[in-house]
């Protein structure tokens, strides 16, 4: 790679890791990420080598215009490297650090996790996340081993150590067909199993291309008016529908907002506030524009974004080219403005597009109810959302203007202060 390659971005961007590639110990039914396994040669190993490692936490250090820089390791399930690998790239961010704070997350099924793995991630301040979809009948509903066994005692099995341990750790919950019925005994326990910081993931996969025929009878209808039969849905069995989607999030908001304010997190609702608070998306599915959010596999290719692994979309590899040069190289800038530029007139007309932007570009393979085809899936979810939560977020962000916490809504809820 020649030195004279631009070394620092214009902006900040995030890049999600990949460094044991596609591979994974569990089957999870809706995973979207295993067939990439395609885009390698057959017996390629998939462990990124420790030249890759150095070349890119020296990169992404230098890459980064601000003083504080966040690793993300994920997967597959990147507990399948070993606990050596990440003590080489501790090793390597102190190495190549240069002043600045370095921290880490660290997303993990959570099932391998045992003494040593949590002694270090206490110890080197990883924040740790953790896949687990609900009570034992709805994570094993789809998250199951090569075995097609139940994954559910592992998983607590690692919580229970992260806790023993002190290693700090969130949950990140797919909301699937299933699990999006019971939206408060999902909540309740996560929050019984010790997670203070909840991330919701709507399960949206669509049909294989082959059905595009049957699709696009579905896509001409709009999504208020969608055919629930499986038959001629345009997204997958286990997919979440948008009316469950939407009522999955009020009823969870719902008792949130009355009781927990302030102790529980849950992503989506702290992304709202800020969007409410013109503070721009701090979510790329909930910004204006894509193209900061990138993935990098194991053997270094960087591509434009974790949800577009695919040839096409694949920028380089870091040791032919800088990761600052790709990130803000013309192609990345025009995939991120498409975000923008291709948003129907219907949703520019929303009440709701300064929260919403329309989503993730993957989910907008629909046709507004005026035949625009780029209409999000989940569009009904979000509007029932995003209006139902309106007046609440209002009253937060008063709350905050006039120096006060947020969680103060409660006693004024109690008080029937809030005009709901």
């Amino acid at each position: 790679m020649s030195e004279n390659l631009t070394k620092t971005a214009s902006a900040p961007f995030h890049v999600m890791t990949k460094p044991i590639g596609p591979r994974c110990n569990i089957d999870c039914k809706y995973c979207f990420y295993l067939e990439k396994e395609k885009l390698f040669p057959r017996g390629e190993n998939s462990r990124m080598p420790k030249d890759v490692l150095e070349n890119y936490v020296r990169q992404y250090i230098e890459a980064q215009p601000g003083k504080e820089v966040t690793f993300a390791w994920q997967g597959g399930e990147p507990t399948l490297m070993g606990v050596d690998f990440f003590r080489q790239a501790v090793a390597f961010q102190k190495k190549h650090g240069n002043g600045k704070k370095i921290a880490n997350s660290f997303q993990t099924n959570a099932t391998l996790l045992n003494d040593e793995w949590c002694r270090f991630l206490r110890d080197n301040d990883f924040l740790v996340g953790i896949s687990i979809d609900g009570p034992r009948e709805l994570h094993d509903a789809h998250r199951v081993d090569r075995k097609q066994n139940s994954t559910f005692d592992r998983v607590m099995r690692g919580i229970g150590l992260c806790r023993k341990h002190g290693v700090q750790f969130n949950t990140l919950t797919c909301v699937t067909r299933r699990n999006s019925k019971k939206p408060l005994e999902v909540y309740q326990f996560l929050r019984k199993i010790g997670s203070r910081y909840l991330q919701f993931i709507p399960i949206v996969e669509r049909k294989p291309d082959d059905t595009a025929a049957l699709l696009n009878l579905t896509l001409a209808t709009p999504p208020e008016a969608e055919d629930e039969s499986d038959k001629f849905s345009p997204v997958t069995p286990w997919s979440v529908l948008p009316k469950d989607y939407g009522k999955f999030l009020v009823n969870i908001f719902d008792h949130w907002v009355r009781n927990h304010v302030g102790g529980t997190y849950v992503q989506i609702f702290d992304v709202a506030l800020g969007n409410w608070m013109d503070m721009g998306g701090s979510l790329c599915i909930f910004s204006e524009h894509c193209g900061r959010a990138l993935a990098i596999e194991h053997n270094g290719d960087l591509y434009a974004c974790d949800h577009y692994v695919y040839p096409q979309y694949l920028q380089g590899n870091i040791r032919d080219k800088s990761i600052a040069e790709m990130v803000d190289s013309p192609v990345m800038k025009k995939f991120g403005r498409d975000k923008s530029d291709t948003l129907p007139a219907y949703c520019r007309r929303c009440d709701y597009r300064f929260a919403c932007h329309g989503e993730c570009p993957k989910h907008r393979f629909m046709k507004t109810p005026d035949g625009e085809y780029g209409l999000n899936y989940l569009c009904p979810a979000y509007k029932k959302f995003f209006s139902h939560i309106d007046p609440y977020m209002k009253t937060m962000c008063d709350l905050l203007r006039n120096q006060q916490a947020p969680a103060s809504i409660m006693g004024m809820l109690k008080k029937g202060l809030v005009r709901v």
